[in-house]
């Protein structure tokens, strides 16, 4: 700890209600959106998240769905994240949908000041690099699976 100079830190429940307002006002281009699970959640800590695949892409035109998951120590450290549909990338367990922390830069480099809407707009890109912009991707609807591991995957990524 130094004397870095005069920066306030912004208590966590402020930090998740300006997240909260900033993706009910709709992001960008409308092709990422987040938002609470439950609005009765005081804590704040259950988001889904949505992205449309990038076009010129094995992704254009699907809708994933992911599920984003703020512990008590969001945002000095990252939520666990986790996509709900079915798709191939280089930087997720496969089974679980879970993005690997190790095989995503952005939370493992994790600094407060990232979002949730930095984590949904980054693994877009994602999609667009070269290793995952042709990966073959499994038949669309089949996401029944992995929604029935939910609470098993949430109890895995929380540190």
């Amino acid at each position: 700890m130094g004397t870095e100079g005069s920066s306030v830190v912004v208590p966590r429940n402020f930090r998740l209600l300006e997240e909260l307002e900033r993706g009910e006002k709709g992001i960008g281009n409308g092709t990422v959106s987040y938002g609470m699970d439950d609005a009765d959640d005081i804590y704040m800590q259950s988001w889904t998240g949505t992205i449309i695949g990038p076009p010129n892409t094995v992704h254009e035109g699907r809708i994933y769905q992911l599920k984003l998951f703020c512990g008590k120590d969001y945002p000095d450290n990252p939520p666990s994240v986790r996509f709900q549909s079915r798709i191939n990338m280089t930087c997720l367990n496969q089974e679980t949908g879970v993005v690997e922390p190790s095989l995503f830069p952005m939370l493992a480099n994790w600094q407060r000041e990232y979002t949730m809407e930095d984590i949904l707009t980054q693994l877009k890109k994602e999609m667009m690099s070269p290793q995952n912009r042709k990966l073959a991707q499994p038949p669309e609807g089949n996401d029944e699976a992995r929604v029935e591991q939910r609470g098993l995957a949430l109890k895995c990524c929380i540190f």
